[in-house]
């Protein structure tokens, strides 16, 4: 089962046929709050936003929630990689759900989570 990451579904809003092929593979979607929050702050209008929601909808899209254990991950995650590895606040919440579902993390950015030893990921290449 996948996770998918932020920049996937941003390649698939700008058109990216990778992207779409890849995603249409995947039923249902899951993505993290953080994921769900990244796409909405990135929308520059309400349609765009509205847009986002039905595509969300469309595909079943489960957004898992935040939860206390995922919070307490995402500490841990910080501690160990935020000085070492350049690990960020956003990234540590999405890994942190990653693997408290154990979920496989699509992704394009995997630099960002190599240091994550148990983190399971699948590159994406745009």
């Amino acid at each position: 089962m996948i996770l998918i990451d932020s920049d996937v579904l941003i390649w698939l809003t700008r058109g990216h046929a990778g992207a779409k092929s890849r995603l249409m593979q995947i039923d249902p979607w899951r993505i993290s709050t953080i994921t769900y929050l990244e796409l909405a702050q990135g929308c520059r209008s309400k349609d765009e936003l509205q847009r986002i929601k039905r595509g969300l909808v469309a595909q079943h899209a489960q957004i898992l929630p935040l939860t206390t254990a995922i919070s307490e991950l995402a500490m841990t995650l910080i501690d160990a990689h935020a000085l070492a590895d350049g690990l960020k606040l956003a990234d540590a919440l999405i890994a942190a759900t990653a693997l408290e579902h154990n979920l496989v993390l699509l992704t394009g950015n995997t630099r960002h989570f190599l240091a994550i030893d148990a983190l399971k990921l699948e590159r994406f290449e745009p």
